[in-house]
């Protein structure tokens, strides 16, 4: 008998949402605001997936100045900014929402695991999937750490009651394979997101997908 997986964990950013203008808009505005030069969208496919602060980090290290810049001070007028406008060309990616409506008819529980705060994390996916799609959205608080700590990810399958080897664990980045791995989960990399498919194979992706039918064909067999 096939046996099927009991939960899918998504992470957000790049994954099950394109969001990459949305911060290269908010970015670059920042930087202009300070002196800098704006940098083309698609470098930010590679400053995001490890939570804001980590963006500004790597937004100022690409960034002619942007070493003698005052971090904190950059930091705190970009969170204040992508606050004020967090959902700029923000959309599901194609086949995103057929996907989830066909893993709830499956009885296959989703969550959404992300390294934005908790509570911008809710505000994101409520506003593009709306307050029902999921069945449980976790951001980052004190007791979350930011992945690659697999704790947020084991705190979703415990409240699930389910197992970590009964979950998949979807992302886009080397940061989500490591933390699919610690968790104990199997992990799929998906190629439409911010980064390459040789850096979900670099960090030992059990399965790479170019579809999000191809998430929902592994989740009906184990």
């Amino acid at each position: 008998m096939v046996k099927m997986y009991k939960a899918c964990i998504f992470d957000l950013d790049g994954t099950i949402a394109d969001t990459v203008e949305s911060m290269a808009y908010v970015g670059n505005q920042v930087l202009e605001e300070f002196g800098l030069s704006a940098l083309p969208v698609e470098n930010y496919n590679f400053y995001a997936g490890d939570g804001a602060d980590e963006l500004v980090r790597r937004m100022l290290a690409d960034t002619p100045g942007g070493d003698t810049a005052d971090y904190e001070q950059i930091r705190t007028v970009y969170r204040q900014k992508f606050a004020q406008n967090p959902f700029y060309h923000v959309k599901p990616f194609d086949g995103i929402l057929e996907l989830l409506g066909e893993l709830k008819k499956e009885n296959i529980r989703i969550a959404v695991l992300s390294n934005k705060p908790h509570e911008a994390a809710i505000e994101v996916v409520n506003k593009i999937f709306g307050e029902e799609m999921f069945h449980k959205v976790q951001g980052q608080t004190q007791s979350i750490p930011r992945k690659p700590s697999p704790v947020g990810a084991l705190a979703i399958a415990e409240a699930f009651g389910v197992k970590p080897e009964e979950c998949l664990y979807c992302g886009d980045t080397n940061t989500d394979m490591d933390t699919g791995k610690a968790a104990g989960m199997y992990t799929i990399g998906v190629t439409w997101g911010f980064r390459p498919r040789q850096e979900l194979v670099e960090h030992h992706a059990d399965k790479i997908v170019d579809t999000p039918q191809e998430i929902f064909e592994t989740a009906k067999k184990k």
